[in-house]
């Protein structure tokens, strides 16, 4: 895909979405949409299509109890097909949709949530309001008991978020808004600068034991040479103003999927750098087969920005 530099969206967002964990254990997300003046009959829909992927897909299947209200009263809802709905409501009237998610698909395409850790793509939670596709978005992520000692990754825009993340984020429209994951948990935080331009890298599911900052600086020797090539050194800086790795490591598992300051990334544990024991101290660092395998996946998905 071809990345845009970002728009400034506006602080009037037309259509707002709140995410929150409604179970972790049973790994149910919960939204609620409001949009600020439907149209009458308003029409909503869960895409079939995420960004970076060339494939049909069914998130609408997950999707669970939607209803809805306008003026304090229930809105009927009939289901069009199996992906889009239309609401029995007036037009200019503030609506308000309730719905759950069930997440427990561990690749980068759709969503999970369990006690652990929760990643979304706003195409498996977010429904798009037809007509105010091109309107400014904005996104809540709310906090509670379920993320204690989390915290938030993501390339969206923040407009009012706490040191861990958690709060209001802005996108130009919905394609924005569904071309920027979410990472949420416990999980190890770096970052780097490469040619003036700030990238972090987040990874979930792996120990202590990892090698932050020499997988820091392989990335960031990967990302300056990419830059060089496509702008030259000391050009004009890369479509983004800001990047975001999300890795997660797990026992088994490999993949990625780009996305216009993001990526998100798979990997199993045993491809990371881990850090040197106290014997190895003055022995050459080795990469091993696994992990140079993954700098080609960071370096592969990256290479997609442009």
């Amino acid at each position: 895909m071809t990345a845009a530099r970002r728009r400034t969206p506006s602080l009037r967002a037309a259509v707002r979405c709140t995410v929150s964990i409604h179970s972790a254990h049973a790994h149910l997300f919960a939204i609620t949409l409001r949009v600020k003046s439907p149209a009458k009959n308003q029409r909503v829909s869960l895409p079939v299509w995420i960004p970076g992927s060339y494939l049909v897909r069914e998130f609408s299947q997950h999707l669970q109890n939607l209803c809805a209200w306008q003026a304090g009263r229930p809105a009927p809802i009939r289901q069009l097909d199996k992906h889009r709905w239309q609401v029995s409501c007036e037009a200019g009237a503030a609506l308000e949709m309730r719905y759950e998610v069930y997440a427990f698909d561990a690749s980068v395409r759709t969503a999970f949530l369990d006690a652990a850790r929760g990643f979304f793509n706003a195409t498996s939670l977010c429904l798009q309001v037809v007509g105010l596709e091109d309107q400014p978005h904005a996104l809540e992520i709310e906090a509670g008991a379920a993320t204690a000692g989390w915290q938030v990754a993501t390339g969206l825009s923040p407009k009012q978020v706490d040191a861990d993340g958690f709060g209001v984020y802005l996108a130009s429209d919905y394609d924005e808004l569904a071309d920027c994951p979410v990472e949420m948990g416990r999980f190890w935080s770096g970052q780097f600068t490469a040619r003036g331009v700030q990238h972090r890298f987040v990874i979930s599911g792996a120990g202590a034991w990892v090698d932050g900052p020499r997988l820091l600086d392989d990335t960031r020797r990967i990302c300056e040479t990419q830059i060089d090539f496509w702008h030259g050194r000391g050009g004009e800086k890369p479509p983004f103003d800001r990047y975001v790795f999300m890795l997660h490591a797990s026992g088994d598992g490999y993949g990625g999927l780009e996305h216009r300051n993001s990526t998100a990334l798979i990997c199993t544990r045993s491809d990371l750098p881990r850090q040197r024991t106290p014997g190895e101290k003055t022995a050459p660092l080795k990469a091993t087969d696994g992990y140079t395998t993954l700098l080609g996946l960071i370096s592969h998905e990256y290479f997609h920005t442009w």
